[in-house]
C-alpha cells in the first residue's frame, strides 16, 4: 500500500482507536494501526509522553510532531476540538489553546500579582 493512499485513509483527529467501519473486523484494525506506526510518531511509541508534565518530555513530543506526515491536520483538529492539554501537531495545548511553552506545576506565574 502506498504511503499517500494509507494517509489518505487516516483519521487526522482525537485520541484513541482508529476509527471502525461497519465493514472492518479487529484484524484490519491491528494490522492498519501496524502500518501506520511506522509513520505516526503518537502510535508508535508511549502516548503518555503527548501528555507529560516535564518540559523536557514535552519537548521530545512536540520534536516528534515535528517529523509526522499528518501534523497540520493533526494541529486543525486540536484547534477545532480545542483541545484542553497536551502536545497536537507539534504545539502544547493547555485550557484549549495553543501555548508557547508550558511551565511546570508549581511555579509560580509569570506575571505574579503585586502582594498588597
Amino acid at each position: 500500500m502506498r504511503l499517500t493512499t494509507l494517509l489518505d485513509t487516516v483519521n487526522q483527529g482525537g485520541s484513541g482507536q482508529w476509527p471502525v467501519t461497519d465493514t472492518s473486523t479487529t484484524d484490519d484494525r491491528q494490522t492498519f494501526d501496524q502500518l501506520v506506526a511506522d509513520f505516526i510518531p503518537c502510535r508508535a511509541g508511549d502516548p503518555e509522553l503527548w501528555f507529560a508534565e516535564r518540559t523536557a518530555e514535552v519537548e521530545r513530543a512536540k520534536a516528534l510532531c515535528r517529523e509526522c506526515p499528518l501534523m497540520e491536520g493533526c494541529l486543525a483538529g486540536a484547534i477545532e476540538r480545542a483541545e484542553p492539554w497536551g502536545v497536537w501537531g507539534g504545539e502544547v495545548f493547555v485550557g484549549g489553546v495553543v501555548v508557547a511553552t508550558k511551565r511546570g506545576r508549581g511555579r509560580p506565574r509569570k506575571n505574579a500579582a503585586p502582594a498588597a
